[in-house]
This record gives structure tokens, sequence and C-alpha cells, in this order.
């Protein structure tokens, strides 16, 4: 999940004042992490115009009230949709990948089969649009072959953004989506519809998509996860927020798991017992 700053709000737009800013800033911050700074007061009052005309709100102060006051929570949801936009493309930072290819899941399968296990537990955490999970699967596919179904293997992939998750599930993307991507592998594993192309069932079934915020207290999930990708998310989180969502990703892998961020993201490893790999590569030992 990714946030753009750049827009430009025109004199036509009503304005936000400081205090009902401040009202969506700490609501946003308090229940996704997302820090709203001041710089950014131009991109709320843009991006939630057009909630506030079609819901006919007289003021943002109106429109914070509706939030708050919502049981079911889609307002809120809605609120985390305008703000934020997720925007990525198949082999972005693709070093990541080549290593969990190479590296990882080698070192990986040695180790369940000592143990005689055969499943790999991997959490796409702000998984945005798809194409990380679904990348990830098919470069597990590549390496297993036909011995893929004798794994239990396959994706979790989480995000706070029902947009995204939607478009995530339906697979489709533009062609330029992929203009990094290998092309064998595009070819075997995509179905091309004019500028389109089509993530095949085989890749989908392997993904299980969730909204799931990660600033929940607890994590509950009833094993420990041997990798776990969150890239270009905590960019937009305090340090303070960042680091205890490292800690919790830290709990929650297994000793000798990996861990990827993005590569516009630090760890302070004064901080932290993440191990350095590689650059926005840790592991648990």
């Amino acid at each position: 999940m990714e946030l753009n700053y750049k827009e430009i709000v025109p004199e036509t737009m009503k304005l936000i004042s400081d205090e009902e800013f401040k009202l969506i800033r700490d609501l946003v911050y308090e229940k996704v992490g997302i820090n709203l700074t001041d710089q950014k007061k131009a991109l709320v009052t843009g991006r939630l115009q057009k909630v506030l005309r079609d819901k006919n709100f007289k003021s943002f102060a109106d429109y914070y009230n509706f939030i708050i006051n919502d049981k079911t929570g889609e307002a809120l949801s809605e609120l985390v949709d305008k703000i934020s936009t997720n925007h990525t493309f198949f082999g972005r930072e693709y070093e990541h990948f080549d290593y969990f290819q190479k590296v990882v899941l080698p070192e990986l399968v040695q180790k369940k089969l000592k143990k005689n296990e055969r499943d790999l537990r991997i959490w796409s955490a702000g998984c945005s649009t798809g194409e990380e999970p679904y990348t990830l699967v098919i470069l597990m596919k590549e390496y297993f072959g036909n011995e893929y179904h004798k794994w239990d293997a396959g994706v979790l992939a989480t995000d706070i953004s029902t947009v995204a998750l939607s478009k995530a599930i339906a697979g489709i993307y533009d062609k330029n989506r992929l203009h990094n991507f290998d092309t064998k592998l595009r070819e075997k594993y995509f179905i091309k519809n004019n500028d389109t192309y089509i993530i095949k069932d085989e890749i989908k079934r392997e993904v299980t998509f969730k909204r799931f915020n990660l600033m929940n207290d607890i994590f509950p999930f009833k094993k420990p996860f041997d990798v776990i990708f969150c890239r270009n998310v905590m960019i937009y989180f305090d340090t303070e927020t960042r680091m205890q969502l490292i800690n919790k990703f830290y709990n929650i892998l297994d000793n000798g798991g990996y861990f990827f961020i993005g590569h516009s993201e630090t760890i302070d490893r004064r901080y932290t017992k993440f191990k350095y790999i590689m650059p926005a590569a840790y592991k648990k030992e």
C-alpha cells in the first residue's frame, strides 16, 4: 500500500480546517498507522472531495462523525481506500524474488525435509493489487516443477485496502504492469486478452487474499511463517509504529525465517534482533 502526495487541490474544492484535518489524521493514525503529516493536508482534501459530494456532507467534520459512528467499519475502509494509492508492478525490486528462488527456497526445503515436513508458510503483508504474491507462487511453481503438488505451499496475501484486494482477486493486469516480467513466465502463467493479462487459475488458487490491519495488537496466526514480505508499506509509518510492527513480524516468524522490506525502507538494527542479509532483506536467527 503506497501513498502518492503529489495532487494539487483546485480552488473550487471545499477546504478542510486545521481542526478537521487533525481529527481525520489522528483517526487514520490510530486505526491503520499511516502518518499524515501537515504536508499531506492537500492530499486529504483532494481525495475526499468526491465522498463529501456524493454523500452530501456539509463539512469534513460531518464526514468524520459519520465514520466514527459507523459500526460496520465500511466508512473507515472507504477512507483508507481514498487516501491510499496501490501502485506496483510485476518484477518490482526483483533482487528479492531472485534471492527467494535461488537461496531461500532451497534452504527452506532442506530444513523442512529434515523435519519430515512439507509445508511452506509465506505471507505477503501489504500485498496491494496482487503482483507480489502471484510472483511468489509462480517462482515456487518453477522451483518445484511437478513436485509442487506434494507441498502445502501457497501464499497468504493481506492488505488494508478493499479496492486493492478486489483487483488482486480479479487478477487482471494492464500490459504495462508486466513490462519488467520474464517473457517466458508471462506466456506460461498468464492469458493474454488484447492489452491485458489474466493470471491463470492454477496460480490464483494458490493465493489466499484477506483484508487485514497490520495495526492489530495481535497477529492471530496459529503457526509461524517461514517468509514474510512487507515491502513499501512501513515507509508511511512513524518510527515508533514501524518498530512495533517489525517486532510483531519478528515474533511471528519461525527461527531461520526471512523478512523482506522495500529498498526505500530501513530497519534500525540497534533495536531489533533481525540479522541483515542483503539490502532490505533480513533473517531471524
